[in-house]
């Protein structure tokens, strides 16, 4: 297990987008009822189109953070993009951002190829990058757009683009990490055709009945849903009782636990092994799904922008998901620019 603590860098603002289009739960539940999808999953409405790239709305999200913090563009001196919807498979995404945001040509990129873990890894490796003082503001960009493929919405998945900003704050407390990997259960959420171990076959595309009952191609992803269900409820709790027993945190001095937006059951479930009240405890996936890694910054954008005007906010976040991958982190919001939500 990976314990990392990075000084000295702050979240100054954070920003996101989503498509205007609502498409209700009740539309994609063939194999469950309407209510009773909802009650187990939390889900009643999400963002969903066709014609948004998650570039787009993390781009739009960008554009609006920059604005509301007034930064000079030619500032910012690296940006990471995490994703598993990127734009091509070469070049990086990250690469087109920057010549669309119009940063500087001295401005370091990086994609990052991870799901719901992947906005707490993205903050790790921006804030280390910046931990020296060479780098003072940096961007992380982290969401999920079009599929790959032409393909109906997804009951669970929305889509979404968010922006958070950092900068270097001597003296600021930073961040405290927990990180891990388990790549045995690679397969466990995965799309099998597409990269070079298995390469696209004109018989790939031909949609075959799943195990849950869905009709997919070889290009859509697919989930052994009981194997990520015990996953996500068995090692999110432990990822964050390990955290605050290296760092010496009170778990119930925290103000809020941002999960993973990945069901309310399994996130009900963490909730019970950790001993917390139901307050604690914000949720987005209601109206906006689940947003891959968008969802522990667009829960705190759309549930506890207005909070952080009035307090200092702790915060431990928590992703899982695909890899299987895992990243937990615990830091303070001290009055962020938090932008309205754009809508596209």
């Amino acid at each position: 297990m990976s314990f990392i603590r990075i000084q000295d860098i702050s979240v100054v603002g954070m920003a996101g987008c989503v498509p205007r289009d609502i498409v209700p739960a009740v539309s994609t539940t063939a194999k469950y009822g309407a209510e009773e999808f909802i009650k187990s999953t939390g889900v009643r409405e999400k963002r969903y189109s066709n014609a948004f790239t998650a570039s787009d709305l993390c781009l739009a999200a960008t554009e609006q953070l920059i604005q509301d913090l007034k930064w000079d563009k030619k500032e910012i001196e690296a940006l990471i993009f995490v994703s598993q919807t990127p734009d091509y498979i070469l070049p990086a995404t990250s690469c087109i951002l920057q010549d669309r945001l119009g940063l500087s040509k001295n401005c370091m990129t990086l994609d990052i190829s991870l799901g719901c873990s992947g906005w707490v890894h993205g903050i790790a490796a921006l804030a280390g990058l910046m931990s020296g003082g060479c780098v003072k503001k940096a961007l992380l960009l982290a969401g999920d757009g079009r599929k790959h493929t032409n393909e109906e919405p997804d009951q669970l998945f929305g889509m979404a683009g968010t922006a958070t900003a950092l900068e270097y704050k001597k003296g600021d407390k930073g961040f405290y990490f927990h990180m891990g990997t388990d790549g045995s259960g690679y397969d466990a959420i995965i799309r099998p055709v597409g990269g070079t171990r298995n390469q696209l076959k004109a018989e790939d595309l031909e949609l075959k009945m799943c195990e849950d009952g869905r009709m997919r191609h070889q290009l859509q992803t697919r989930m052994k849903g009981m194997d990520v269900f015990s996953f996500a409820i068995t090692t999110a709790p432990k990822s964050i009782k390990q955290l605050a027993e290296q760092y010496e945190l009170s778990l119930d001095d925290v103000d809020y636990y941002v999960l993973h937006q990945a069901n309310r059951m399994i996130n009900e479930k963490i909730r019970a092994k950790l001993k917390q009240s139901e307050e604690k405890f914000p949720y987005s996936m209601m109206t906006f799904g689940n947003t891959s890694s968008a969802s522990i910054p667009l829960t705190i954008i759309t549930q506890l922008a207005k909070e952080t005007l009035e307090r200092t906010l702790s915060i431990i976040g928590c992703g899982f998901g695909v890899g299987l991958s895992w990243g937990t982190v615990y830091f303070e919001l001290s009055n962020p620019i938090i932008s309205k939500l754009v809508e596209l």
